[in-house]
């Protein structure tokens, strides 16, 4: 979790990300903050998110970004 915190204060630093529940609702992060979101992601833990997990309710808050990154590590 905190490399996740690590690459979303990177993007934004001047939020509340342990707080934030709607981080793509409320479009907090926007389309090229998901690309280098999904990038980062990808080289820190060598996962691969693919279309499929592409979704708001996947990075919509720090817990459902790291439910992700766990799933996909496991797969």
């Amino acid at each position: 979790m905190e490399e996740i915190l690590r690459i979303l204060e990177e993007l934004h630093s001047d939020v509340d990300y342990l707080k934030e529940e709607k981080l793509v609702d409320n479009k907090i992060l926007d389309s090229f903050d998901l690309v280098t979101l999904i990038t980062e992601l990808g080289e820190e833990f060598d996962i691969e998110i693919t279309a499929k997990d592409f979704i708001p309710e996947n990075f919509n808050s720090v817990k459902a970004i790291a439910a992700m990154v766990e799933r996909l590590a496991e797969e």
